[in-house]
């Protein structure tokens, strides 16, 4: 199954919902969308910077990663960024595909 790094920031909205419903509640609900959407949450963790949460997710696929940060982002509670995750075997097949391209000014 795919992952996906999920990095988010609570809006103002958010840190009152948060202080309301706890981290773990918080948590708790997230893993839930999560399973909703056939997927896990591998790793959950609250950081310090630019972001307040971290999270590696299992999802089934892009359009599930999608709708979990449009709903997410949609609430306003929360700005969601999702990368997706590639391994090392991901980035050996791609390296073995030639493609086409020429630099610019080349």
């Amino acid at each position: 199954m795919p992952k996906y790094l999920v990095q988010a920031r609570y809006t103002t909205e958010g840190i009152k919902g948060l202080i309301r419903d706890s981290a773990s509640g918080r948590r708790a609900d997230v893993q839930a969308a999560v399973n909703a959407l056939g997927g896990k949450v591998e790793a959950f963790y609250y950081v310090f910077g630019d972001d307040d949460v971290v999270m590696i997710v299992d999802l089934p696929n892009n359009i599930k990663a999608a709708a979990l940060g449009l709903t997410t982002s949609g609430s306003g509670a929360v700005r969601v960024r999702t990368t997706p995750l590639l391994t090392v075997e991901d980035v050996d097949q791609a390296l073995e595909i030639q493609t086409q391209y020429r630099a610019p000014g080349k």
